[in-house]
């Protein structure tokens, strides 16, 4: 029995996606017609790039509450700092390997160029980009400015 569309629950995210594939190729198409709204779209991108900046700003004061919570409620204390030491130690040894290691090696397989050299590896080889994904903005904004990526592929 093949489930037809109306049977599926949760969102259509290849349909979004094709549809602004679309709308983007036919604003451009559209020229000087289309750019208000292509403006607008950027507008829009900007401020969500702010905001995500707000919250990136703003969530290590809740996580440290909840942990904190979490750590009141702790009988062994000793339990839970052996623990996280060995979950941090293996993450930090983890990030180091892949970034430090593994990411320079593909990029050597694929170029035949030493990636420390490369003028954006500080953005790819440091530690806000290693340790967390939501650092998109600052990660974009090195990407331009230090590679000199064009806004539009960015």
């Amino acid at each position: 029995q093949i489930p037809v569309g109306t049977e599926i629950k949760g969102m259509n995210i290849l349909g979004l996606v094709m549809f602004a594939l679309v709308l983007g190729v036919a604003l451009k198409k559209l020229g000087p017609e289309g750019e208000d709204l292509i403006r607008f779209f950027n507008s829009f991108n900007e401020a969500t790039m702010v905001l995500v900046t707000w919250i990136m700003w703003y969530v290590p004061i809740g996580i440290m509450f909840l942990v904190g919570s979490k750590i009141v409620e702790m009988e062994d204390i000793v339990l839970l700092v052996t623990s996280l030491g060995k979950y941090i130690f293996a993450s930090i040894l983890g990030h180091v390997i892949h970034g430090g290691i593994i990411l320079p090696l593909i990029y050597f397989a694929a170029t035949r160029q030493n990636p420390y050299q490369h003028p954006g590896a500080q953005c790819f080889i440091s530690p806000c980009s290693i340790f967390s994904s939501a650092t998109l903005p600052s990660m974009i904004k090195c990407i331009e400015e230090n590679n000199k990526v064009d806004k539009r592929i960015s």
